[in-house]
């Protein structure tokens, strides 16, 4: 088998693809306003055509270079280019004003790379483990798994989370729409020939994270963007390498673990990793003034998440964050199953994908590095250009799924919906969430009370069941804590 994988891994084809995915990534990244997920529902059209491997590193190099390429206009602009960048703001624009951008460009870049290393290393030594375990799931365990899923539902809910479990609803009641699994009943078809095999999710997702960014884009296509690209010393100073070499290993790893975790993102992972090297500071006053270590510890965080992200989407299936959901949807279309199986069955293209995270991230280093002059540019490239581009690809990658004109109607409704939901505050990712995991939980569900002729009790009958019942407690409990501490010290401070 190991012959094999460095056979894949050394195709050229591949590499070319790592190659463009990262540096169409960091294109993406540096974008404010443009996010990971939407650089990677954009792309998913592409892959339809591809072998799995090429086409899934594609996708996974379009990841890694948008979270890593936030921070060049957090840096630069004082403006996160994706979520993953908001905390690096705080110190990263405070070299810019002093005049060492270059040198805060070169420790994002360098704390990003060791960050996404150490989460691959994990996602190795984890993920087989993980895998072994689940091949003993049954239905009953299966659907346990599927409900501990969707209560990722109120760690994505944003600030309402009864906005995001409405949301998680609707994507729920989307995935009932189409023939009964069990039965071979029509369901909400609504006479429409189209809807009889389902809502297809590609078409959904360029909707909900794509086309409502380029709707969004358009009340704002007059804005310009001025940017200084005047960089020197991109390369950190022996001073800064020692830091880099003592802190973003450790918060790689506290990136990793928090990307393990469905629902937490790679925006948590940065903030976490923050406030944990400021307390870990002899000098925390001087945080928020400009100093290395506020740029390598949610860089090195919120790239870790990158690896750890992968960990349950490949070994159980289950999509913990919309990025994720959408790597889903690509193993999918290759006619792939993400699960214990997977590894059993395609243990190369696995293996290759281990691979390609390492080649990607090194790509990530070395187009950062060098190409950092070019990426700046990019800042301003005019949105009256950028919007039309954006809505292009959305129509072209929702038609040629299944070369359906009705896929493209699907693809513009839940645009406007996605547009809707950015105005009342709502997390389109509770819907994806919803639409994915629902045919998991309500066919699981069926058959395990078959199984054992209709007793409830076979919920609660192993092990592995129990413990994801304590973790669905675990999990909807968090969101409720955190906002209730919240809605506390803001009264505190108030008072």
């Amino acid at each position: 088998m190991a012959l094999d994988v460095l056979h894949a891994v050394l195709d050229p084809q591949l590499l070319l693809f790592i190659f463009v995915g990262v540096g169409a990534g960091i294109f993406i990244g540096c974008l404010p306003g443009l996010t990971s997920t939407m650089g990677v529902a954009l792309v998913l059209p592409l892959t339809f055509g591809m072998d799995a491997d090429v086409g899934i590193m594609l996708l996974l190099g379009v990841y890694f270079g948008a979270v890593y390429g936030g921070s060049i206009s957090a840096i630069l602009l004082r403006t996160p280019g994706t979520p993953a960048a908001a905390a690096t703001v705080l110190d990263g624009y405070e070299f810019s004003k002093r005049g060492e951008a270059g040198r805060a460009l070169g420790l994002s870049t360098i704390s990003s790379f060791t960050g996404g290393i150490v989460s691959c290393l994990v996602l190795m030594l984890i993920s087989p483990q993980l895998a072994k375990l689940a091949l003993h799931f049954s239905s009953p365990e299966f659907f346990m798994l599927a409900v501990f899923g969707l209560t990722v539902i109120a760690s994505v809910s944003g600030k309402s989370l009864a906005k995001g479990l409405i949301c998680g609803a609707f994507g729920f009641f989307l995935s009932c729409i189409g023939i009964d699994s069990m039965t071979g009943f029509l369901r909400f078809t609504f006479g429409q020939i189209h809807l009889y095999s389902g809502v297809s999710y590609i078409p959904v997702m360029i909707g909900l994270f794509a086309m409502s960014q380029a709707f969004q884009g358009i009340e704002e296509i007059k804005t310009k963007t001025k940017v200084d690209s005047n960089i020197k010393h991109v390369i950190p100073p022996k001073s800064d390498w020692k830091l880099i070499g003592k802190l973003a290993p450790i918060f790689g790893l506290v990136g990793t673990f928090i990307g393990i975790i469905p629902g937490a993102g790679t925006d948590i992972a940065a903030f976490v990793s923050y406030g944990q090297v400021k307390n870990m500071s002899k000098h925390p006053e001087k945080f928020g003034t400009g100093i290395p270590e506020g740029i390598i510890a949610p860089e090195a965080g919120n790239n870790g998440v990158t690896g750890g992200a992968l960990i349950p989407m490949l070994t159980l299936g289950v999509p913990g964050d919309s990025v994720a959901a959408i790597m889903i949807g690509a193993l999918t279309i290759q006619g792939l199953q993400p699960g214990p199986m997977l590894f059993k069955e395609n243990a190369v293209l696995v293996y290759t994908i281990f691979a390609g995270a390492f080649i990607a991230n090194c790509c990530m280093a070395l187009l950062g590095l060098s190409c950092i002059r070019v990426f700046i540019k990019v800042l301003s490239v005019p949105k009256q250009i950028l919007v039309p581009v954006i809505m292009v690809l959305c129509v072209v990658g929702s038609y040629a799924m299944s070369n359906s004109v009705f896929d493209i109607w699907i693809m513009l409704i839940f645009g406007i919906l996605g547009y809707f939901l950015q105005k009342l505050e709502a997390s389109a990712s509770p819907i994806i969430l919803g639409l994915i995991l629902g045919p998991m939980a309500e066919t699981h569900f069926k058959r395990a009370l078959l199984m054992a002729g209709g007793s409830y009790s076979t919920f609660v009958s192993s092990g592995i069941c129990i413990g994801f019942a304590v973790l669905i407690c675990i999990s909807l409990s968090i969101p409720i804590i955190q906002r209730r501490s919240r809605e506390k010290s803001e009264k505190w401070k108030a008072g």
